[in-house]
């Protein structure tokens, strides 16, 4: 194990002083805080080897395509995909979930279906509005079931209709943590692919999509550590290689004649023009510090936490929370609300603590609905590694004294 507290001086964001207090950061799901050793990193590629990758035969095109596609295969190891092939680099989650989706119009025809669930992120549910306008395919919402998947509603909505079915790993709202070896094998039974939102795992626990046996993987670099502008798209190579490049241009060609052009091999099929390079460079070394720290470890890190804070948070009369009661099928991602206010009142408030958390729909309006608040709104806590029980006890006086504030 590691410790929390002593972390947090490698991040010189976490090190502030906000409206006369220390920051308290318990925003992760929406971004994560970068260490000084991915900060050094990308200002020594924008120093020392700024160039262009792929094209040059210069010293610094040299080292800077050695780094981008050493981040490549770091990658790779992390999620444990089979080949570097099957790793795209893309903006991020979203971008890698529009890529599917344009796969996903290639091969679906009037009479398929898809099938997504309510707690979907509106990048893991629009794109699929949009398909199912495009192609005629019919899209099915798997709903919920004491604050998490309904899986027994997803089993009786998959059918040999069924072509895609997408699914997020783990809610940004509720913190479910959703079976997706299980999902697996019951949507492959069914001749479907399945396409994982692994925006909110990815950082948190460990990843291996061969164990899972998703068909398509997606994440962003921004929420481990990462830049921003920086996500893959883990696809297996046999589906890659039937998928259309969504961008065309330099990089991405084989030859282009007057009439016709011709895709180079995996992965560059996919990443035309000029990539993120110093984001995929300053990904890898995210990853590196996330392994040093190790990943299983910043998972019990923050069971732990939840296990701390979950009772205290329930004792403060009129504060509900969203999700699971089973704290091992949760998440570092807490939503709740206090009976009376408005969520963006209570963030302002914690804010003017120091305590820096999300208020709104958080990109998942039908699954706040559905959760039938009156703001349609929760206010979000989420946690990550360099989160300590300090800050946990921050969080609950804060709101203590928000709900004292405004009873007065």
């Amino acid at each position: 194990m590691f410790d929390a507290e002593l972390l947090k001086k490698d991040f010189p964001a976490l090190n502030q002083i906000v409206n006369d207090e220390p920051l308290v950061y318990l925003d992760n799901a929406a971004t994560t805080q970068k260490p000084l050793s991915v900060l050094t990193r990308i200002k020594n590629y924008y120093e020392n080897d700024n160039a262009n990758v792929h094209r040059g035969v210069h010293t610094l095109a040299e080292r800077a395509t050695a780094d981008y596609e050493a981040a490549r295969e770091k990658v790779r190891d992390f999620i444990n995909a089979r080949t570097t092939k099957e790793v795209l680099f893309t903006r991020g989650t979203t971008t890698s979930l529009n890529w599917v989706s344009k796969f996903a119009e290639q091969i679906l025809k009037p009479d398929d279906e898809i099938l997504i669930s309510i707690m979907e992120h509106h990048s893991n549910f629009v794109p699929w509005q949009q398909v199912a306008a495009k192609t005629g395919a019919t899209l099915k919402i798997v709903g919920l079931k004491e604050g998490q998947l309904d899986l027994q509603d997803l089993q009786e909505k998959l059918s040999v209709k069924t072509k895609i079915v997408a699914l997020t790993h783990v809610s940004n709202v509720l913190g479910c943590i959703n079976p997706i070896r299980d999902i697996a094998q019951i949507v492959h039974e069914m001749g479907a692919y399945l396409v994982v939102d692994g925006a909110q795992s990815t950082p948190h626990m460990k990843i291996d999509v061969q164990e899972l046996d998703a068909d398509f993987f997606a994440f962003s670099g921004h929420k481990m550590m990462g830049p921003t502008g920086i996500g893959v798209l883990y696809g297996k190579e046999k589906l890659l290689n039937e998928m259309n490049p969504v961008e065309f241009g330099g990089e991405m060609i084989d030859f282009v004649y007057e009439d016709y052009s011709t895709w180079t091999e995996l992965p560059w099929k996919f990443e035309a023009g000029t990539p993120n390079i110093a984001g995929a460079i300053g990904l890898g070394e995210a990853i590196d510090y996330i392994n040093r720290l190790g990943i299983d470890a910043i998972e019990q890190h923050e069971h732990d936490l939840m296990a701390y804070l979950m009772p205290q948070l329930k004792a403060i009369e009129g504060l509900k929370i969203y999700g699971p009661a089973d704290l091992q099928n949760r998440a570092g991602v807490l939503s709740f609300n206090l009976a009376g206010l408005h969520p963006h009142d209570v963030a302002t408030a914690l804010d003017m603590e120091g305590v820096a958390v999300r208020a709104g729909h958080h990109c998942a309006q039908p699954l706040i609905r559905l959760l039938d608040t009156s703001a349609e709104a929760t206010v979000r806590a989420s946690f990550y590694a360099y989160s300590t029980i300090a800050d946990c006890d921050k969080l609950v006086d804060a709101l203590k004294k928000t709900k004292e504030f405004f009873t007065i």
